[in-house]
This record gives structure tokens, sequence and C-alpha cells, in this order.
């Protein structure tokens, strides 16, 4: 079967009704911590942002309050979320950042008067979607960016909120993903600002894909599966399991995992190890030992070492292990210290190692971990393998709300998630 075809028909037939109470509540989870994080992030967003809010003009209503077209919108809010790097993220084949398209349904939903009830059955559609995507291939090893599956989640979140028809919906995902394939360059050596704009770029497509579809716009029949399709063209015709497409529940949710840290998932145990030890004398050595995709996303090069970017420094192992060593403590404040000395000093003592036996148990268990050596050969060590915030170590909602707090999301728009399934419109505003 064509995947456009099994993901159209999911969608399509995917209820609200059929989710149970533990599935709606985590995505109100994630609903109240991507609020928050763009809560965070707006203050050095918005000088980016606000100025093209008169370019795009429309009904749809941004998380800052301000109006624009939806497709703006969605980018406009897809980045303040995903900003931090600090939202939720999902690990297999392929990681993947799902909550990003959040932005997309709650500017959507805000232009079409959609209810609770229906933001979180398309929440939890575009969820099932991304996430079976990254069960199926690996795009990073192929240079391609993991965005490319957050569009054609997004589709199908968008798809699911305008109650689009199974061919409309077909068509949504076709026009998401056949113009929109994203090169990895985005997460490569030292990054930029578009670690986050892609994502938003990749939602604000998807719900703009959605709209035409809506207004009888085509696209190719095969998007994956044809001649020129993602799976001949990028996974050379072979790697790429569509069965997972074939088993979407809706709760697929209830994989993802929540970040305690404002790092890079990969790094969430790391960091945990390393503010267990305390530096007691002169450090000759740091040894990460760790799993294939910690080490060639956070240590793939020299640039690790040195970050000159917030965006690098937290895909940064020796960045994020150092500093929490030195202080005994990581926030967001933390990426302040990326010129400090001693900080610096540290790094160039760290190595990272890959373990086949931590490999091998990803991503069920993330294992790390890190032995100080100081010079008169004394050592601590430390190892994690399943941080807070992995679905196998869930935080609880008042974690999540507390880490909202943290980030400046007032009680009063915390407790309107909370409530988000009575609401008969709505409307969101950090």
């Amino acid at each position: 079967m064509e995947p456009a075809d099994a993901i159209s028909s999911f969608v399509s037939g995917f209820s609200y009704n059929t989710l149970d109470d533990r599935t709606k509540q985590e995505i109100i989870n994630r609903i109240i911590d991507s609020v928050a994080n763009a809560k965070y992030s707006y203050s050095e967003l918005s000088p980016h942002l606000d100025p093209l809010l008169d370019s795009f003009r429309g009904k749809a209503l941004t998380l800052s309050g301000k109006r624009a077209s939806a497709d703006y919108a969605s980018f406009y809010n897809s980045f303040l979320i995903r900003y931090l790097d600090f939202n939720d993220t999902y690990l297999s084949k392929e990681p993947l950042h799902p909550s990003d398209m959040i932005g997309g349904v709650l500017a959507l939903a805000s232009e079409t008067g959609a209810n609770g009830k229906k933001v979180i059955e398309a929440i939890a559609a575009g969820y099932s979607v991304g996430v079976s995507l990254c069960d199926s291939g690996s795009l990073r090893k192929r240079g391609i960016d993991h965005v490319v599956f957050l569009g054609v989640g997004a589709a199908a979140a968008a798809s699911k909120l305008l109650n689009l028809s199974e061919k409309e919906t077909k068509n949504a995902i076709s026009l998401a993903l056949v113009p929109h394939i994203a090169l990895r360059e985005t997460r490569s050596g030292s990054l930029s600002m578009w670690k986050g704009g892609a994502a938003a770029e990749a939602v604000r497509n998807a719900v703009f894909a959605a709209l035409l579809a809506r207004a009888g716009v085509t696209g190719p029949d095969t998007p994956f599966s044809g001649k020129m399709g993602l799976i001949n063209v990028i996974f050379g015709g072979k790697d790429f399991d569509p069965s997972p497409l074939e088993r979407m529940t809706g709760k697929e949710v209830l994989r993802t995992m929540i970040k305690e840290y404002p790092a890079e998932y990969h790094a969430q145990a790391a960091i945990e190890a390393a503010l267990e030890i305390r530096l007691r004398k002169e450090v000759k050595r740091i040894r990460i030992e760790t799993y294939e995709a910690a080490k060639t996303i956070l240590a793939d090069d020299r640039s690790k070492w040195s970050p000159q970017t917030r965006e690098t420094a937290d895909h940064s192992l020796p960045f994020l292990v150092s500093v929490s060593l030195l202080t005994n403590r990581f926030w967001l404040d933390s990426y302040s210290l990326m010129r400090d000395p001693k900080v610096l000093d540290l790094m160039t003592k760290v190595e990272v190692e890959e373990v086949e036996e931590f490999t091998r148990v990803y991503p069920d268990k993330l294992p790390v971990r890190i032995t100080v050596e100081y010079q008169d050969g004394d050592q601590d060590s430390a190892y994690r393998e399943v941080p807070k915030g992995h679905y196998n170590n869930p935080m609880s909602r008042q974690e999540i709300i507390d880490k909202a707090r943290k980030l400046g999301l007032s009680e009063r728009t915390v407790r309107k998630i909370e409530r988000i399934e009575e609401a008969g419109e709505v409307g969101i505003v950090f």
C-alpha cells in the first residue's frame, strides 16, 4: 500500500472518542510544556518574527496574542516552541520533536473556531503519524532532516482539524511531502537559529498544504512509493518499513519524552550523571561512554568542543557535561558560560566513545557513563540509563507545571490549558 493511503485512511477514520484518559492527559501535558517554551522564547525571537506580521495579515491567533495568516501564525508559534530545544522528543530509527506541530494546530484552531476536543484529536493524529514515520526509516543517516516527517505529521493533524475527507487528506500529505525535502545540514557541525526555524517551516508548509487540499488542489498520487517518491529517491528503494503506518492507534504520544533540562534529549542522562559527580581535584580526563546517536549528534566534529552559538552548545556533550560538572546545575542561564575559561579548559579534557552494548538497548534505554580521572590517578564515575521525562520514567503533571512556571508561564494559562477539553473555542495566549 502507498503509505499516503495508509496515513489518510487512519486520519480520516480516527476519532477523539477512541482516546483513553491517559492519552488525553499526556497531550495536555505537551500543550502546557510547548506553550511554556514559547513564552520564554518570545523576548529573543520577537524582534525577528513580529516585523513580518504585517506582511502576513490574517485571523489566526499567535501565542503572543497577535494575529496573522494561518500559515505564518503556524510558523510563528512553532518557532517559539522549538527555539529553546526544550520541548518533547521521540527517539527511534529517526528522532523527532512531535510537539513542534502543536504550534500549527493551535494557530489553525483559533482561525476555524475548533473546540478543545477537536484540538486534542488533531494532535493525537499528528503524533501518531509523525512517530510511526520515525519507526519506518532513518532520514538523518541519508543527510535529510527529521522535519520532513514532522511536516507529514503536521499535515495529518491539520487535515483532521479541518475535517478533510480521506482523499483531501491524502492530497495534503502529498503536498506537504513532495515539495519539502529538507537537508540535515541544519543540524550538522556549528548550528544556527534555523535549528528551530526548520521545524517551524515544516509546520507552516503542512498547514498551507492542508488548506490547499481543502480548496481542491491535488498532489502526486504516490509521494512515498512513486518512481521519484521518498522511498526510491531518499531510501534507495529499501530501508523503509511502512508497516508501522498500518498499526497506528492514536496513542503514540505515550512513547514520547519530555525534557527536564534545556538541552538536546540525548544529553538528558549525561547531565543527570554529571550532576551526581562533585569534582574534588585537578582533572586529567573526562570519559563519556554512550550510544551511537548521542555520539554522532552531540560529538560529531570539533565544533562541539568549542561551540560559538547557543544552538551548537545545546547539541554539545563536551559543553553540557563540563558546565554541569563545574557548576553542579544546568538551566537556561548556563549557556552564558560558553566562553568561560574554566569551561573551555575542561572541554579539552572530554573524550566521547560509543559503547556497542549501549547502542543495542537504544531507545528503550539511553545509557551513559561519565568517568572523571584526576591527575593523581583517582576517579569518580556516574551512570544513567533512563532520564527523567523518558516514557519509562515520565514527568508528572506537577513537575511539568513547575517547569512551565520556571519558564514564565502564568498560572492562569496553565489552568486554561488543563481545562482545554471543556473549551468551545480554543484561543491560547501565553
